[in-house]
């Protein structure tokens, strides 16, 4: 916000309208995908079990759930479209596990808490993915008047799945063929470029609007050869393009702190407030359910909630994505999702590492021993 139009203004206005500017976005958007498919390896989600799936679900779907329930009604009451409730529910969702995943290698944490948070966090981003796009769907064919299509709908998460499959796959190919670690995270970014392109084509001469989703192109692109390669040689690929990734993502941050004014963030209190409180609920109460139903560790039935709140990273993504898709007659909406989001990921990043703390604290894993994991970058 600082290099922002509204404050410094070392961003401004003319940079952030400029279409090769957005150009970039896009491009961005599509490497930070990398972040998201690297990690939805089948053998490894099929490893993780039942039980942390039916947890996983359980506290995706009931965040959602009173997430949308509560915005839903608020909005009914204040005559704003209700379906904007949708969009709150499906940003909800998104976990940021690199806040409390820092705390168990600061805290040297292990136990039942600890081991269920891990591959709950590469769960969870995958479910909230594809219910913020089951969403967008709603959103597009309300923003669009009734005028797009139905057809396009499903469009708009085939395309990009298709372009990353075969994008992806071809990159595996070459990959198989290439020793060097830095050789394949070179022939990864090119497949990045590729993907991207290939996205902005059919972006403009596939669909009416614009409305194709780049980090979802990216997503299954990097889901594809990471499914395709061995465990060895994935691991040494992705350490060298994980820097140029994490950069990718900081520069997504900061063009979606770019553009908010400060003025919207301090006015978007009650907003802010609600959303705040009925994630947790819906986390908390969500976690403690599916623990229970799988009969999970006593500790995990009561504490888990409490270090699955840190909330940044992805959602902020989602973020940018929804206001794109309320555009026209609905940009005011736009900027009621911008502030909102923008205060509560500050407000609740605050809040949240101190709760995720006291949850391992109670748990009693604090000092156990500690996980080799790497944490996460969202």
């Amino acid at each position: 916000m600082a290099f922002g139009p509204h404050a410094l203004n070392f961003m401004t206005q003319e940079i952030l309208d400029h279409p090769a500017y957005h150009t970039l976005v896009s491009l961005l958007e599509c490497g930070m995908g990398l972040m998201l498919g690297s990690e939805m390896v089948w053998r490894k989600i099929r490893s993780y079990g039942k039980q942390i799936v039916v947890i996983t679900l359980a506290q995706s779907l009931m965040t959602f759930i009173v997430v949308s329930a509560a915005f839903s009604a608020i909005f009914y009451w204040m005559g704003i479209p209700v379906f904007l409730g949708l969009v709150f529910g499906g940003i909800a969702l998104a976990t940021a596990p690199a806040p409390a995943l820092s705390i168990v290698t600061e805290y040297k944490t292990d136990g039942p808490v600890t081991q269920t948070l891990i591959p709950l966090a590469v769960i969870d981003d995958v479910i909230a993915i594809c219910v913020f796009l089951s969403v967008l769907g709603v959103v597009l064919r309300q923003t669009a008047g009734g005028s797009l299509p139905w057809y396009l709908i499903p469009l708009v998460v085939l395309f990009p799945v298709l372009i990353g499959a075969v994008t992806g796959g071809l990159a595996a190919a070459v990959m198989k063929k290439v020793s060097s670690p830095k050789g394949n995270a070179a022939v990864v970014w090119a497949g990045v470029l590729l993907t991207a392109v290939l996205t902005a084509l059919a972006n403009q001469y596939l669909m009416p609007l614009p409305i194709l989703n780049f980090m979802l192109s990216g997503m299954v692109f990097s889901a594809v050869f990471a499914n395709i390669l061995d465990e060895a040689k994935l691991e040494s690929v992705m350490k060298c393009y994980t820097p140029a990734v994490n950069a990718c993502f900081t520069l997504i941050i900061l063009n979606l702190g770019a553009p908010l004014d400060y003025h919207l963030i301090l006015g978007a209190g009650a907003f802010t407030a609600l959303y705040i409180i009925s994630r947790a609920a819906g986390k908390m109460g969500g976690a403690a359910l599916g623990a229970r139903l799988s009969h999970a560790a006593p500790t995990v039935q009561k504490y888990l909630g409490m270090v699955i709140l840190p909330h940044s990273g992805v959602s902020l993504v989602l973020t940018g994505i929804a206001i794109s898709a309320l555009s026209g007659g609905y940009s005011q909406y736009g900027d009621i999702v911008r502030g909102t989001i923008a205060a509560a990921a500050v407000i609740n990043e605050i809040i949240a590492v101190f709760v995720a703390r006291q949850g391992f604290r109670l748990a009693g894993e604090m000092g156990q021993g500690g996980v080799s994991a790497a944490a996460p970058a969202a």
